[in-house]
């Protein structure tokens, strides 16, 4: 049987507003909220210190939080009015942020993928990002895991990996 550890690190008071603009309802419009962020970080190996990860070592991901996520507006990439979005951003009447998608949904695997790049890297790839719960509100969150089988090696985030042919 194999053991994990894990360990957990929350970043908050991210305040930040975007649109959905295919959306029917209220939130076409504008709206801002304090986003939060918990990560989930996981290893077969403690480090020299006995940590997962070293907290003290994630000023990287916060500074990138804090430069994505600290006062500024986010839309999707493919937001009909983007060319405005941009040209109030030139205008440094917005601090503009454009990603594939800003549901709480797409933002937790859009964090996913940059955190658990930046810790594996950081760590050699001895430590790795499990999960990531992104918060807009105290009522509403999405979460992005890493789910794979169980084995003796980290995971491996891959888009389009497939389990290999058996024939018995």
């Amino acid at each position: 049987m194999e053991a994990r550890y894990r360990s957990t690190k929350r970043f908050w008071n991210f305040p930040c507003c975007h649109r959905q603009h295919k959306h029917d309802g209220h939130c076409r419009f504008i709206h801002g909220y304090s986003r939060e962020f918990k990560f989930w970080f996981e290893c077969t190996r403690l480090d020299e210190n006995n940590f997962v990860v070293d907290f003290s070592a994630l000023d990287e991901l916060k500074s990138w939080l804090e430069h994505m996520f600290d006062h500024t507006v986010l839309i999707n990439a493919d937001d009909p009015e983007r060319a405005l979005f941009e040209q109030m951003h030139e205008r440094e009447i917005v601090d503009l942020r454009i990603l594939p998608s800003v549901s709480m949904e797409a933002t937790a695997k859009h964090v996913f993928e940059y955190a658990d790049g930046l810790v594996r890297e950081s760590t050699g790839g001895r430590c790795w990002v499990a999960k990531v719960m992104v918060a807009e509100n105290d009522k509403n969150s999405a979460e992005y895991e890493l789910v794979e089988r169980r084995a003796t090696t980290p995971p491996t985030v891959e888009a389009n990996s497939e389990p290999a042919d058996t024939d018995d």
